[in-house]
Formats: structure tokens, sequence, C-alpha cells
């Protein structure tokens, strides 16, 4: 696992992976790893008791370190605003964000764009989580099949970006692109 600490500039990291997977906790161990406060951009929100239980737990888990922005359609901006060298940040996560902008009737390309756009300029570590949904069966409606293919895009487009990138299966993580990888051929 690469660690923040030693890198000559700012290190973004891609944690993808399925429900459950590992990969929230994974992502907080990369930011612990750095000596300074801890930012957490929450993207989701608590519409229901399940929901409201998921984000309680999250923060649970996160110690005093931890400050928490949340961010459920402004990321780009709260990206901008939240990063610096002294400090990590963890934006979890990316498709609750896509669900978000869907349902608000925001454009996931151009809000992404603006999202890579942030990423490119970020001043200190950050760490963005996201959920693979791309690897199961074709979604039987038109909105699931946005969100799915959104999802795929929005994942390229960052991927392309961050310095590494890692997959979590069953809390192992794999990694996909490593900081030291630079020869990976974008479409």
């Amino acid at each position: 696992m690469q660690d923040f600490s030693g890198t000559s500039r700012p290190l973004a990291t891609l944690v993808l992976g399925g429900a459950r997977s590992g990969k929230s906790r994974l992502a907080e161990r990369l930011c612990e790893s750095q000596s300074g406060p801890c930012i957490y951009l929450a993207t989701g929100a608590a519409h229901d008791e399940e929901m409201a239980a998921r984000i309680a737990q999250h923060r649970a888990r996160r110690g005093p370190r931890w400050h928490t922005v949340e961010a459920p359609l402004e990321l780009a901006v709260a990206l901008t605003a939240e990063t610096a060298p002294d400090r990590a940040v963890l934006v979890d996560c990316l498709t609750l964000w896509l669900s978000n902008l869907l349902f608000a009737e925001r454009d996931p390309a151009a809000e992404g764009r603006a999202l890579c756009t942030a990423l490119s300029a970020v001043e200190g570590p950050v760490v963005l989580v996201s959920n693979e949904v791309g690897l199961g069966i074709v979604p039987d409606n038109a909105l699931a099949r946005r969100f799915r293919d959104a999802a795929g895009h929005l994942h390229q487009e960052v991927a392309a970006i961050c310095d590494q990138v890692l997959f979590t299966v069953a809390g192992l993580p794999l990694t996909l692109k490593s900081f030291a990888d630079h020869s990976l051929i974008k479409d």
C-alpha cells in the first residue's frame, strides 16, 4: 500500500470495489498514513433510517483527526476548498455523488469534468472511493443503465488523472495503476 509520506507532489488515489469490499477502510488508512489532519468529503445523505445508520457507522469508525464536510452535489468546489499540502482529503463516494447528480437532474458528464479539473489542481493528497457497478448484468431500466454508464465513464476519467488506482476484493487491495506506472494508454 502506497502512503503519502515522502512524495514529491500530491498523490491522488482512486479506490474502487464492490459493496462491503473494504474500500472505505482502505481509503481511511491511506489518509491516516500522513501526519496531518484528515478531511472527509461526504457525498451521502441520510434520506432514510438505514442510510443514517450507515453514515453513523462510518463516523464512529473515524477518530478525532477527521473533520467531515458534506458535499452531496458541489464536490468539485469542496475538493478545491479543502485540499492543502498538510492534510489528506477522502472523498466517499463518487457513486453516491453521481446518484445525487442524476436525481437533481444535473449533467453527470459536465460535473465529472469539473471534478477532474479540480482533482488535477489539488494541493495535497486525495483519496477517492467509488463502487464498481459495471461488473454485473445489464440493468433492466433506463435510469439504472444511465447510472452504470455514467459511473464507468467517471471512473475512467478519474483513473486517468490519479497517480494510483486500487481495486478492493474481500478486503484485499489489488493495484491497477501504481504511483510509478506512467505507461498506461489513454483512449
